[in-house]
């Protein structure tokens, strides 16, 4: 529990205890029942310390009291459809308090709103989503309406987002902590609104997970970045909070890893739209909590392995694709490779067994959907031989497999997924192992006419997989698009890496482009110049995936981007048609 939240609880059931005490003493019995004489709750509100002005200031004090209860209640022990005590018929309300908010399903509710929102909410009258609330609730919601029409009145926000904030809040009608927190912090609200106004994705995000709107009430959220050290002492804090109270089990610590790693992608995600951190530092931050995150879930996972054999597996998970080159997207999926090293292991056949069920254990705690939600979707197929390859490689016969020894071998679209691969979690000695193959293979003597035509082979089918619509430009699969940049720096890696060791890091196509253009394989400036362009390109498709919209665009509009691109591909495949 955070220092603020211990101590908010701490005043709220001091409050609540003095509450008592005064309602015990007011009929001199043993009761928890608020009177319902407006005398009595002003004699109340009179007697508390400090004093209340009018029993309208208790019950508002009351009230939030219990919303905040309420809603830590539900982030320790899961949700609840609604905590209204059957004996006080849920919020206590006094005669001048009744007729300050309307109800939102009363139709005087409705008619103050903007036609086209007030068409909203009358859809929910007329489906009875509004019928099974109460009264206290029906007047909350319209709070929340009255104020998201004042934010567009005042240019706070536009319409489509208190809309979009309408499509939200529909499924969550009937979870009173959501509504109560955003009625009692204004500013939250208004972070809201304005976040679901800026790009449709943040909407889905927060309607699969909508707990991770608390992250909204910190102040903090938009002037920091992800902390690898600070997000990891808070799993093993959990963890350890978990084992205290004898409930360390499997459900709860998969709760755990989603709920934390939902909360860091939201607050990278809002730093995101709110323009503090660039398509890059996103990129970093979210691939650096996907490396936090694999880290905790196999370390759990091995706790929790009754056949674990040793104290700590020696074991790597290798990361391809987006996940590799550290350039990962929101939602994108995880392609992984698993290695271990037996050198060591007394019993090499019960040791694959061992980790061939902690690999299923790992994977199996990665994509579960649980009521916390999902983590992640994991694609094996790089492995070698693919699908109908084993789950897990020893480190000997995975170098076997890429340098070429042997009858089974790699083919040349693996070597270029190769170049942008690396240890994401795995000990130190494994992460060298490891990089020596990966050079290996970069340095590995290659006839470059043949290079040429097999990656230029792939270009072509993965394009025709990929058709765009006449008279539009896809960002990464139309010529001059990004694909095409990132197969000439395979071409480059892979033909040149022997004799310029500058381009056997895994340091990303941009600072790629720059180094081939450095030691002297692309022309000076061209290099540079498809470096840009890429990052534009690569903005263009990330800024359009938050806002649900297709990633091809007007041809005119990325001129000059994709004749950078065109440039780099023409010097290096053109000479060999």
């Amino acid at each position: 529990m955070k220092p603020a939240s211990a101590e908010r609880l701490g005043q709220a059931y001091t409050f609540l205890r003095e509450l008592e005490h005064r309602i015990q003493y007011l009929d001199d019995q043993h009761t928890h029942l608020l009177p319902t004489q407006d005398t009595d709750l002003a004699w109340l509100a009179a007697t508390l310390t400090p004093p209340h002005p009018d029993a309208c200031s208790l019950l508002q004090r009351l009230c939030e009291t219990r919303e905040f209860v309420a809603m830590e209640f539900d982030a320790l022990l899961h949700e609840r459809d609604s905590r209204a005590s059957p004996d006080d018929g849920g919020k206590p309300s006094c005669r001048q308090c009744t007729a300050t908010v309307l109800p939102l399903d009363s139709e005087q509710a409705i008619e103050l709103l903007p036609p086209e929102i007030g068409r909203r909410i009358q859809a929910w009258c007329d489906q009875g989503r509004l019928k099974m609330l109460r009264e206290d609730s029906k007047q909350r919601l319209s709070q929340l309406m009255t104020r998201s029409v004042q934010a567009i009145e005042s240019g706070q926000c536009q319409a489509s987002a208190v809309l979009s904030f309408i499509d939200w809040l529909e499924p969550l009608l009937r979870r009173d902590s959501y509504i109560a927190l955003l009625v009692e912090r204004p500013a939250v609200h208004q972070r809201l609104l304005r976040l679901l106004g800026l790009a449709r994705w943040p909407m889905r995000y927060l309607m699969r997970h909508p707990g991770v709107i608390d992250e909204l009430a910190d102040d903090r959220l938009l002037h920091s970045r992800f902390d690898a050290t600070e997000y990891q002492e808070e799993l093993t804090q959990r963890r350890q909070a978990w084992q205290r109270s004898g409930e360390a089990h499997e459900e709860a610590l998969l709760d755990t890893l989603r709920r934390a790693h939902h909360a860091e992608v939201f607050r990278t995600l809002v730093r995101d739209v709110e323009g503090h951190i660039t398509v890059e530092q996103v990129a970093d931050d979210l691939s650096a909590l996907a490396d936090a995150t694999l880290a905790y879930a196999l370390y759990w996972s091995w706790l929790s392995l009754k056949s674990a054999h040793r104290e700590s597996p020696r074991f790597a998970v290798i990361a391809y694709g987006k996940l590799g080159s550290k350039e990962l997207g929101y939602g994108s999926d995880l392609d992984l490779v698993f290695l271990i090293d037996d050198a060591d292991e007394p019993d090499v056949d019960k040791a694959a067994e061992v980790y061939s069920a902690y690999v299923r254990k790992f994977i199996h705690w990665l994509t579960l959907r649980t009521s916390a939600g999902e983590l992640f979707d994991i694609d094996t197929a790089l492995r070698p031989n693919g699908n109908s390859g084993l789950l897990v490689s020893t480190m000997a016969r995975y170098e076997n497999y890429q340098t070429g020894r042997g009858s089974n071998t790699a083919w040349t679209w693996e070597h270029q997924a190769l170049s942008r691969a690396r240890v994401c979690v795995g000990p130190p000695d494994m992460q060298a192992s490891f990089e020596t193959v990966r050079r290996a293979v970069l340095c590995a003597p290659r006839d470059h006419q043949a290079l040429r035509s097999e990656i230029q082979a792939m270009s072509d089918k993965v394009r025709a997989a990929h058709a765009v619509p006449p008279g539009l430009f896809d960002v990464k699969h139309s010529v001059g698009g990004m694909m095409d940049a990132e197969f000439t720096v395979q071409y480059l890696v892979l033909a040149h890496s022997a004799a310029h060791p500058e381009l056997q890091d895994n340091v990303g196509n941009i600072a790629l482009l720059q180094r081939a253009q450095a030691v002297g394989l692309l022309p000076a400036g061209a290099g540079q110049a498809a470096a840009d362009a890429y990052r534009d390109l690569r903005r263009i498709q990330h800024r359009a995936r938050l806002d649900e919209k297709p990633t091809q665009v007007d041809p005119a509009e990325v001129a000059a981007q994709s004749a950078a691109i065109r440039a780099i591909w023409q010097v290096v495949f053109e000479p060999a048609r």
